[in-house]
């Protein structure tokens, strides 16, 4: 936190950008390519839906296996490494000494896409489990977990060998994603496959474990970016910055406890399901209170805060709308429909992919040392992203709201509620394609920005924001 705003600093690029550059491409890049596939295959899994024919004699593209490629594609491939790239690359600078060991990570790098191709490969072989968010097939799984742990070496370096005495938010989130996945990985597997627990344990287990993924993992990685940038780029102290801890531990300690959501109705104890509705109601105040310090995103322009801005009012409407769904009533009519897929897609669409792309569009003239070559692809990019998120989101909630309505009535035949929603799919898979289109642009733009050899101008490649890693997240 800081008392005032800092005069901008003579060089922006520090020793942390320079030395993990290489690091740190590998793995954005990786993820890029992983984002344009798993957006490829979430297009066909769409059409899908609605035009059943569609691959029907090809077993390795059916429905069942066609998401959990796109799933797998998705999580592991993109989320997995551009939010590593950011939590090690932010570790580093907040640290305040250049990331070490980094063969460790790029080691990592190439065994954990190594893991998730041959996953993917499994999976269209019939291969995969059942299991939400970890569908990859068995002998695959200790692959990733040992590769994750190489990757994370250098953030946890960073973390227990930092120069500067005082901490922030920033790192706090990154450093507990750091260490949690590895931990909800290894627990899921072990109850879910190594040693599976018996009956309904393992649909408890399944929705801990799947839950787990968004509010131990991928949301602090993004709070970690977002903690980050906001007060970075616009020079200010974080409002209700003595409030963050708060923020912090309540999603640590209750997100946990939210996967009981999943469940309702189901034949559970009632009091997992009773334990998860009351988490999701005080998991509120965490996301007010991430509304309070960062604020700031929604009052500022710029490419960065525009993402950054957008990313974080789709985790805050994605926090109420789960705290209201998860209510039995509410429930009755949305589970087991489209409205949970417009839930999953503005959590990682809407809040986390958005966050990244801001943190990446900021930390790549960085590392790079060199400006974006192209404003205009970056203003299409955002067009893209944030209307095809907003229009596959609401799409697919009124599907899955008209979906509950009719399931609920036994006088409505299967082939009418197909009729129903399939408007509203094809819709989506046109909001899906507008996100392939601009994702595929923010790759090439990126391998662009990468390969361009031409000089650096002499003027700075980026406006220099003030100095804050010393005295702000």
């Amino acid at each position: 936190m800081t008392t005032a705003p800092h005069a901008a600093a003579p060089a922006e690029v520090s020793e942390t950008d320079t030395s993990a550059r290489c690091t740190l491409s590998l793995l954005i890049a990786c993820g890029l390519a992983w984002l344009v596939v798993s957006g490829v295959l979430a297009l066909l899994n769409l059409v899908q839906a609605f035009t059943p024919a569609l691959a029907a004699n090809w077993s390795f593209f059916t429905y069942g296996r066609m998401h959990g490629l796109r799933e797998t594609a998705f999580l592991y491939g993109w989320c997995a490494n551009s939010g590593v790239a950011v939590a090690l690359w932010l570790l580093g600078r907040l640290g305040g000494a250049p990331l070490r060991s980094l063969n460790w990570a790029r080691a990592g790098t190439v065994f954990w896409n190594l893991g998730v191709l041959i996953g993917l490969a499994g999976l269209a072989l019939g291969e995969g489990s059942s299991v939400p968010g970890l569908r990859v097939p068995l002998y695959v799984q200790p692959l990733l977990l040992v590769s994750f742990a190489a990757i994370a070496v250098p953030g946890v370096l960073a973390w227990t060998g930092r120069n500067r005495p005082v901490t922030y938010a920033a790192q706090w989130y990154a450093v507990a994603a750091l260490f949690l996945f590895p931990w909800l990985l290894s627990a899921a597997v072990g109850m879910l496959h190594w040693l599976p627990v018996r009956g309904v344990l393992q649909a408890v287990a399944a929705g801990w474990f799947v839950q787990g993924v968004w509010t131990l993992w991928l949301a602090p990685l993004a709070l970690a970016a977002a903690y980050y940038l906001v007060p970075k780029i616009t020079g200010r102290t974080l409002p209700s910055y003595d409030f963050a801890p708060l923020g912090f531990w309540t999603l640590l300690v209750v997100g946990g406890w939210t996967g009981g959501r999943h469940l309702v109705g189901g034949p559970v104890p009632a009091w997992v399901v009773t334990i998860a509705i009351v988490s999701c109601t005080l998991l509120l105040i965490h996301y007010i209170i991430v509304g309070l310090n960062l604020r700031g995103a929604f009052c500022q322009s710029g490419t960065v805060l525009k993402f950054v801005g957008f990313g974080l009012g789709a985790y805050l409407i994605g926090g109420l709308v789960d705290a209201v769904t998860a209510m039995r009533t509410v429930a009755e009519i949305t589970q087991f429909t489209w409205f949970g897929h417009a839930q999953s897609q503005l959590a990682l669409n809407g809040a986390f992919s958005m966050i990244m792309f801001g943190a990446i569009y900021f930390l790549t003239p960085r590392i790079t040392g060199r400006a974006w070559p192209s404003t205009p692809l970056i203003r299409a990019h955002y067009a893209s992203a944030a209307l095809g998120t907003v229009v596959l989101v609401a799409s697919l909630a009124v599907a899955g709201w008209m979906q509950g309505h009719d399931l609920a009535n036994a006088a409505v035949s299967f082939d009418t509620i197909a009729a129903h929603t399939r408007p509203w799919l094809q819709t989506a898979a046109a909001a899906q394609a507008l996100l392939v289109v601009g994702n595929a642009l923010f790759a090439l733009h990126f391998l662009k920005a990468q390969c361009d050899r031409a000089a650096a101008p002499a003027a700075s490649p980026f406006r220099q924001p003030p100095a804050m890693e010393a005295s702000a997240s």
